[in-house]
């Protein structure tokens, strides 16, 4: 018997009865055989599922089969790659710490982690006795089997009970709880849906036995010598809960070649370099304290940074032509039930009670903004509205993901709601795009992606005022002449949106800035004006984050820039430096000749210039190399010289530029903060 297959040219391909993708590759070539890790398959009876499948997976008479390799540029195989990494290191765990627990270990962007329950606390320290058992196992080049169980059988596998093997040859007993709760969760999720009980499939490599849905590597020899590198650790809740036991979260990452991967651990340690967190204790600008997790304390110096950003935005809002509004921090629960928060964010809400009211610590600024627009009669001659907010918002977060500023549990949105009819929907839209971009050239970010997120499954409104805001959203973009990625069915169940994507300096992509047209808030809330027939009528609303949050966008901010700010943002802009004590008195008129200036000046804008003096005993190196680490962008150095000439001698980001004379520096810094010009990156 023979079965016949197609490959993804088009051509036929004839293999025996009971043939699997490997046999598939086989018959293609043996250099293909030797690669070949998985398949994807598309069966005759069912054209439009394609599966990701073992490389030992059968095929049938009529399948189009596409066979898989360990290329970097095919996501499927790198994540297969990275998935059997994640067995690999907990197999190698469970053989450094007999008795330890496996959870889960899934794949993750750029790596993979393994939570797992210990018999004894590991640090980084550890990591490296982990890979080299791992880099054991990969030598051991062990076979990777895939096993269908019955429900009973997978139980008893990972079960405390009865030992010995089962009927697949498993062996029985493993005492692995996590994977007994989870082979549960998939019984409970088959009875409330009716649906038949579902056989379980679990992979086995060796003495190591994992509950897996797969695909994997044909053998641990797959996954490649010096392909591989753990990370870092970190602890994690089980389920995310932190009423559960605390896991230790193990972190890896893997890539088909070593040169990738060397080249991917060097980006991690600039991230490392770069990280906000660090240059953020080594600035002064910030920190965290056990006293309150997630919540950030800013220093004096982070003040200057932000109040630097948050100037800047109300300057250019005032420019655009919004208004700034401020809405309670705490309002009644019966207002984010008639919102939706109440179903929709509950669970990362925090609540209090007054006069014996349930309110709640506002997660999100919209409804105080309805609010402030319901305050008073609206005319179609009050639109469009533009009002903004720099509001501070609170969500629940697991202490699990708290990461520095840019995962917190309270935070700055800089929301803004746009009120206006649909007549007037393209030309805000239209507006909202421009502005985003020239805030975010300003912040030094030009390179911006963009995508555009359509109508869900699930959703509410018309067929006609979903087409016209899609219609609207489109015809922007594309009027402006903007690359767009398409995200068909991804929009909120509300209205259509645009995220905005900026591109940091090492190619990494941040998510900021959003538009999205909502139809459900005006209506839950009632919001209405009165329009030119003297009727009533529903305004269009406009959801618009810019920075998305003041806090996170410091973040990006600090690790774009490595900490080497641009000049109006520095949180210290110069450094006077005198040579010796003779010099003080000078240093302390170039520093109140600074400090005094910057003031407005006809249609020119006042600035704020910070300087200090460093008149500490240390050598005139030594205080220079420390305005250095403090990434402060002009160090003045005064001397004899300086003093005589009425001078100073101008270092610019670490590069002695010479001497200048000190009313014609003042003068030319002025015009830089002015101008909010950027330094070159690095």
């Amino acid at each position: 018997m023979t079965l016949h297959v197609t490959l993804p040219d088009g051509s036929p391909l004839e293999l025996d009865d009971g043939a699997s993708v490997a046999d598939a590759a086989a018959a293609i070539g043996p250099r293909l055989a030797k690669a070949a890790i998985a398949g994807r398959v598309t069966a005759a009876v069912d054209p439009d599922v394609t599966l990701l499948v073992d490389a030992a997976a059968p095929l049938h008479d009529g399948d189009r089969v596409d066979i898989v390799t360990l290329r970097a540029d095919d996501p499927d195989a790198v994540d297969i790659q990275r998935h059997s990494a994640s067995h690999v290191m907990a197999q190698a765990v469970t053989r450094i710490f007999p008795g330890a627990k496996y959870a889960i270990g899934p794949t993750i962007d750029n790596g993979f982690y393994y939570d797992l329950e210990l018999p004894e606390p590991i640090s980084d320290a550890d990591l490296a006795r982990i890979e080299k058992e791992m880099a054991r196992i990969v030598s051991q080049d062990l076979p990777v089997e895939r096993h269908e169980l019955p429900v009973d059988e997978a139980l008893a596998v990972f079960g405390a009970g009865e030992t010995g093997a089962g009927p697949s040859g498993l062996p029985l007993g493993l005492d692995q709880w996590y994977k007994v709760a989870l082979i549960e969760d998939l019984l409970a999720a088959a009875e409330a849906t009716g649906d038949e009980v579902p056989t379980i499939s679990v992979y086995r490599q060796g003495e190591f036995v994992d509950l897996c849905r797969g695909p994997h590597l044909p053998s641990t020899g797959k996954l490649g010598k010096g392909t591989f590198k753990l990370t870092s650790i970190a602890g994690a809740y089980w389920r995310g809960d932190e009423k559960n036991q605390m896991l230790t979260r193990v972190y890896g990452t893997a890539f088909p070649r070593k040169e990738e991967l060397a080249a991917h651990l060097e980006a991690l340690e600039l991230a490392r370099q770069r990280d906000h967190r660090r240059i953020g204790r080594d600035l002064d600008l910030f920190s965290f304290h056990e006293e309150g997790p997630g919540f950030p304390f800013f220093h004096p110096r982070g003040m200057r940074l932000w109040n630097a950003m948050v100037d800047f935005w109300r300057a250019e809002h005032v420019r655009a032509g919004y208004e700034e509004i401020s809405t309670p921090m705490i309002l009644r629960r019966e207002l984010w039930e008639r919102s939706g928060h109440w179903d929709n964010y509950k669970e990362n809400m925090y609540f209090t009670e007054i006069d014996e009211q349930p309110y709640a610590v506002k997660p999100m600024n919209c409804p105080g903004g309805l609010l402030v627009y319901k305050s008073r009669r609206r005319s179609y001659r009050d639109l469009p509205l533009r009002m903004a907010e720099l509001g501070r918002v609170h969500r629940h977060e697991m202490s699990g993901v708290l990461h520095g500023l840019f995962r917190v549990r309270y935070f700055t949105q800089d929301d803004a709601h746009i009120y206006c009819t649909p007549e007037q929907l393209e030309d805000e839209v239209l507006g909202v795009v421009r502005f985003m971009h020239r805030i975010y050239a300003a912040f030094g970010f030009s390179d911006v992606k963009i995508e555009l997120s359509t109508r869900p499954e699930k959703s509410i409104g018309s067929d006609e005022v979903w087409e016209l805001a899609e219609g609207v959203l489109q015809r922007v973009l594309e009027g402006e002449g903007i690359d767009y990625v398409l995200n068909p069915g991804d929009g909120a169940f509300y209205g259509p949106k645009i995220d905005f994507h900026i591109r940091d300096v090492m190619g990494r992509t941040w998510q900021c800035g959003t538009i999205q047209v909502d139809f459900a808030m005006p209506e839950r809330l009632d919001i209405t004006y009165m329009g030119a027939d003297n009727e009533e009528h529903r305004p269009v609303m406009i959801h618009r984050a810019l920075l998305g949050s003041i806090e996170r966008f410091m973040g990006i901010l600090l690790e774009h820039y490595g900490g080497n700010l641009p000049t109006w943002l520095a949180p210290e802009q110069v450094v006077v430096l005198p040579i010796a004590d003779r010099h003080a008195d000078y240093a302390r008129e170039v520093l109140r000749a600074l400090r005094s200036a910057g003031a407005a000046e006809g249609a020119q804008p006042a600035v704020t210039v910070y300087a200090d003096v460093d008149d500490r005993s240390e050598s005139i190196g030594r205080r220079i190399r420390d305005a250095q680490l403090q990434k402060v962008p002009y160090i003045l150095v005064v001397g004899d010289r300086e003093v005589e000439q009425g001078a100073v001698g101008v270092r610019v980001r670490g590069e002695d530029v010479g001497a200048r004379p000190l009313a014609e520096f003042v003068g030319d810094l002025v015009a830089e903060l002015r101008e909010r010009a950027l330094p070159p990156l690095t």
